[in-house]
């Protein structure tokens, strides 16, 4: 399926559309990089992952503002599934790269990237081409694949969470950085910011047979969030997901979003997947919680083409 066809197909699918995220009119929606000014989003179109995210980290005052000097990082990317970049079934290995190059030049002593995988981990690390973008990079990529490397942690007020095993790294790294790659999903018709995070847990098996939703809505109340959500729209599985089957699964929108509020994050992607916010189920269940805004129209959003 053509990109054009997608969008036509999707109403309010995709930044190009326009209408997704909008804030005024069309001619106001992209616009050159600006300084001095507090943003709640930077969304940008146009350019290659690491273009992308060199501008929109630049809008939110450089990764600067979210890592100190000595401190040590964790990149979070979706690494689940054992194919390569262009099935767009894990995040884009060109974007991880330069997130862990950021936060070297901001001065972060390490940076650490893992995923506990779907298929074999090992397969997936290598053949996703993250694991030699990471080291590339110089980050140091960890396994997920057993269980002595997670640690219970509570969950206060969740419904149906109330304890997790969470990745030792996720406690003992000073920054987390979320990067999901927005794709479709047959479980919860999408998967991105919030249900990335069925990627730092031991027992996600215990979610899928307690209200999935709501338990990804629950993990979110964990005291460790992301300072930072970096969402891969660049290729975007919109059919047969998570995994997906074929290039015909995937359509090119060359996209990145980027903020601090993983809710705002997963709402502006359903945007882009032509889902309306209130279908992702766990979307309004976090808002209602407090756990972020999905309310686009009330957040300062800058919008970039490249």
């Amino acid at each position: 399926m053509k990109r054009r066809d997608f969008l036509k197909k999707s109403a309010g699918a995709g930044l190009v559309a326009g209408a997704a995220l909008s804030l005024g009119g069309y001619d106001k929606l992209w616009a050159a990089p600006s300084v001095n000014v507090k943003y709640d989003m930077v969304a940008v179109m146009g350019g290659t992952p690491e273009a992308m995210f060199d501008i929109g980290i630049q809008e939110l005052g450089g990764m600067s503002s979210f890592i100190q000097k000595g401190q040590k990082v964790l990149v979070k990317p979706n690494i689940g599934w054992d194919v390569t970049p262009e099935l767009a079934a894990n995040t884009n290995p060109l974007l991880v790269k330069r997130i862990i190059e950021h936060c070297f030049k901001a001065g972060a002593k390490e940076v650490y990237v893992f995923d506990h995988t779907c298929d074999n981990w090992v397969s997936c690390y290598k053949n996703s081409g993250i694991e030699k973008a990471s080291k590339s990079a110089g980050a140091k990529v960890v396994p997920g694949n057993s269980e002595s490397y997670y640690q219970r942690i509570e969950i206060h007020g969740g419904v149906k969470l109330q304890n997790a095993k969470v990745h030792e790294l996720l406690l003992d790294t000073d920054v987390f950085i979320n990067v999901p790659v927005l794709k479709d999903h047959d479980s919860t018709r999408m998967t991105c910011c919030l249900k990335n995070m069925m990627g730092v847990v031991w027992d996600r098996g215990y979610w899928h047979s307690n209200n999935l939703h709501q338990c990804i809505a629950d993990y979110a109340l964990f005291e460790k969030k992301p300072a930072l959500n970096i969402i891969d729209c660049y290729n975007v599985m919109v059919k047969h997901g998570p995994q997906g089957v074929s290039k015909e699964d995937v359509v090119q929108m060359k996209s990145q979003i980027i903020t601090a509020d993983w809710v705002a994050g997963d709402a502006a992607a359903a945007k882009m997947l032509g889902v309306e916010t209130e279908k992702i189920e766990y979307i309004p269940i976090a808002y209602k919680m407090g756990l972020g805004n999905m309310k686009l129209d009330s957040l300062n959003i800058k919008r970039i083409k490249m």
